[in-house]
């Protein structure tokens, strides 16, 4: 089974992070077991501050193989980003589960609820036609520090979950089912994340947990999640 990370800048995370996907690798490698999946994607960087570029490669955990790091994920990147791309990379990578965590770099600095969920659609039918039986799971846009002070920007992003709710309901299709996860329970901004939006490593594990619950529960993939220790 092969998994693809598809995200913005709390997916692909900074240089010295661990990542919830590397959460979700232990997950999955603890549940599934090594040689049953495989990570896929065409990119395995981090992002690198310090020459504002994707191209950082100093993980956190030093025992995370280079081939689990791939991903689709992007620094500053967003839905209307993916769309074009997730078709070539389902194609190229035969990815089967898309883990989805995208909208509120969009909501923040380029689209509006509406046509951020028209992004959503142009997304699923991009990795539809690449491969028509791919399963994807989505998180909603959690808000962040930036929802506290500014109520238009809070509003949107209750507006955007509203319309991807509706959105995974309307597209609903057993051959290539898409669901959404919930938002993480307990999730703090101020105890989850550095900066009020990118999650630390308590925020990684919350982010992992629900996508594993989804996998689990839905379609009976690993098993619940239980944190396995930083190996650091």
């Amino acid at each position: 089974m092969r998994f693809m990370f598809v995200g913005d800048s709390m997916t692909i995370g900074r240089a010295g992070d661990f990542t919830w996907r590397y959460r979700m690798w232990q997950h999955l490698r603890a549940t599934l077991g090594d040689g049953s999946f495989e990570i896929v994607g065409p990119r395995s960087a981090l992002y690198d501050p310090a020459g504002d570029t994707a191209a950082g490669d100093d993980y956190a955990a030093p025992g995370f193989p280079a081939p689990a790091r791939r991903h689709l994920a992007g620094w500053g990147e967003g839905w209307q980003h993916m769309a074009p791309l997730i078709g070539p990379a389902v194609r190229e990578s035969g990815a089967d589960v898309l883990l989805v965590s995208l909208g509120l770099i969009d909501l923040g600095f380029y689209t509006k609820a509406d046509q951020t969920a028209e992004n959503v659609r142009a997304f699923i039918a991009a990795a539809r036609a690449a491969r028509p039986g791919v399963r994807m799971v989505f998180l909603p846009v959690i808000p962040n520090v930036r929802a506290e002070e500014d109520a238009p920007f809070a509003a949107e992003v209750v507006r955007f979950n509203e319309l991807l709710a509706k959105t995974v309901a309307d597209l609903a299709d057993a051959a290539s089912p898409v669901l959404l996860a919930a938002r993480p329970q307990a999730y703090d901004i101020h105890r989850d994340t550095y900066d009020g939006t990118h999650p630390n490593a308590s925020g990684e594990h919350r982010l992992a947990g629900e996508f594993a619950a989804v996998l689990h529960q839905a379609w009976g993939i690993g098993g619940p999640y239980r944190p396995v220790a930083d190996d650091a």
